[in-house]
């Protein structure tokens, strides 16, 4: 019985060791594919910051922060932009009534978040409020409303870039391309805009000038490995 379990054992061993020596004589082709595409962005936050200040540097003659303010709403409103698309990211006038007293010329202050979908729309908002009460503006994030579905689209470009490549050289020596056997992906990268992002100073602008912004389209570049059998 004890030989019997040895033989058995041994055999099981042996099993095992030629299917781990054995070797994949299947011939391979590897090669890789790349698909890119630029688009623009269609979701666009805008970081404004109205301050008051003083008419000719007299305390009485204050433009407020309320009358900046509806400066702004108003100017949304022309541009056809839901109300809801703005919101506050802070203020420095929730103790205003302290300040006052301490500080009979302190100047209150608000930051808003704009979303918009068109610097086209960002532009004549501006020109719709006093710029000398607007402290700064500043792009503070994008993105692409239809990202995901650009992505997968770019991977299946990639991917038929690499059956192609992987055809024609297949072709060249007198062979054909036979089935998929590993597809790796490459880089999968983070949108990356193409744009220059600074701090926008209008205080001092022209009423009639709208903000200078440079803001390029966003590149996505996909690649995939892709290893294939050969007839």
């Amino acid at each position: 019985m004890k030989k019997l379990i040895a033989i058995a054992l041994f055999t099981a061993l042996g099993l095992s060791t030629v299917k781990a020596q054995q070797v994949d004589l299947r011939k391979k082709i590897t090669v890789s594919g790349e698909a890119e595409a630029e688009v623009t962005p269609d979701i666009i936050y805008i970081e404004i910051s109205l301050k008051e200040y003083l008419k000719d540097n007299n305390s009485k003659k204050k433009v407020d922060i309320t009358t900046l303010e509806n400066q702004l709403y108003s100017a949304i409103q022309k541009a056809g932009i839901n109300k809801d698309n703005l919101t506050i990211n802070n203020l420095s006038s929730w103790n205003y009534a302290t300040e006052k007293k301490k500080n009979p010329d302190f100047l209150a202050s608000k930051q808003y978040r704009l979303k918009v979908s068109d610097l086209n729309k960002f532009n004549s908002i501006m020109e719709g409020i006093d710029p000398k009460g607007v402290a700064s503006t500043n792009i503070e994030s994008y993105d692409y409303s239809k990202i995901d579905s650009l992505k997968k689209e770019l991977k299946i470009k990639a991917l038929l870039a690499a059956k192609e490549k992987a055809t024609y050289m297949v072709e060249a020596l007198g062979d054909k391309l036979y089935r998929v056997i590993e597809i790796q992906e490459g880089n999968d990268n983070t949108p990356q805009p193409v744009y220059r992002n600074y701090l926008m100073k209008t205080a001092m602008a022209d009423a009639s000038a709208a903000p200078d912004i440079d803001f390029k389209k966003i590149k996505l570049n996909f690649t995939v490995n892709v290893v294939f059998e050969i007839k």
